[in-house]
């Protein structure tokens, strides 16, 4: 039966997702709090010396090609600290050698207080992004349908804006956290044991520990995890799970990422980390007087 939403509930609704986008900025902000307090809890000795006072520019430039992710979120925090901001990379954007990734002015000694983890932030967040963008194209080349999808092992404190790069390099994420998803993993199963019917109102994704247990779950699972089978077992079985259960979603995880190309004609999503530990990009700040 058709479910008609009343403008109240629309309403409602609309102040929900806008009371958890506001929590969800706040988030951000307290985290660059946290970043640059840890950096200079007191005052920024150097500055202190050369009394250095006046207004400043600073520019952070890429040296090599890359995918910009989180330049934004920095923005906005430079912005509410009374810096301007004058250009930024938006998430997604790409970038080359001798691009301006972000630029701002203001209080010089507040500009060295923050350039520095400003540039380290950038560099490993597009560093994700760049990485997921690469893998996303290789496997592409093979599964135009794929999902790249990266797991729950983020940085602690830095999973926000790890995830945003993710996505800004056209990956998504395989679980936000244990409170958005349903994994039913291979220590699950050895601590429930035999499971029976199972009802959710999210998708259900069962790791068989044996083959026996793929053909077991398939018709159970919304997305089955087959973790350190080879591209041979996995185009042997795949079909034959399907069979069972046409609407079940093949995923693979375990795998290195240069081996990507190899299991996307038989699996409709790869599970990896890598993209969280990808090399940092290189940039440089350049900071002037103005």
């Amino acid at each position: 039966m058709l479910k008609i939403r009343s403008k109240e509930n629309i309403r409602k609704t609309s102040k929900i997702e806008t009371k958890s986008k506001e929590f969800s900025r706040q988030n951000m902000i307290d985290l660059f709090d946290l970043y640059f307090y840890e950096d200079c809890p007191y005052q920024d000795e150097s500055a202190e010396l050369l009394r250095l006072v006046g207004r400043g520019k600073m520019r952070i430039v890429s040296r090599e090609n890359g995918t910009s992710a989180c330049a934004g979120d920095l923005a906005g925090y430079y912005e509410k600290k009374g810096l301007k901001v004058l250009n930024y990379f938006r998430d997604g954007e790409n970038f080359k050698p001798g691009d301006a990734i972000f630029e701002a002015e203001g209080d010089i000694k507040l500009i060295f207080r923050f350039w520095r983890v400003s540039q380290t932030f950038l560099t490993m967040m597009c560093a994700i992004a760049t990485k997921t963008a690469s893998m996303v194209s290789e496997a592409r080349r093979t599964n135009p349908d794929i999902i790249i999808a990266t797991s729950r092992k983020t940085h602690p404190g830095a999973r926000i804006f790890e995830l945003k790069a993710v996505r800004a390099g056209g990956g998504d994420i395989h679980r936000n956290s244990l409170s958005d998803s349903i994994q039913i993993s291979q220590n699950h199963l050895e601590v429930a044991g035999e499971l029976g019917k199972l009802r959710a109102m999210k998708k259900i994704e069962i790791e068989p520990r044996s083959r026996e247990e793929a053909f077991k779950y398939a018709e159970m699972s919304d997305i089955m995890l087959l973790d350190h089978l080879s591209p041979e077992e996995l185009r042997e079985l795949g079909p034959e799970l399907k069979e069972l259960n046409p609407e079940l979603e093949l995923a693979v995880g375990g795998i290195e990422a240069k081996r990507i190309p190899e299991y996307a004609p038989f699996v409709d999503i790869i599970v990896i980390s890598a993209p969280y530990y990808a090399n940092p990009l290189d940039f440089t700040t350049k900071i002037e007087r103005l």
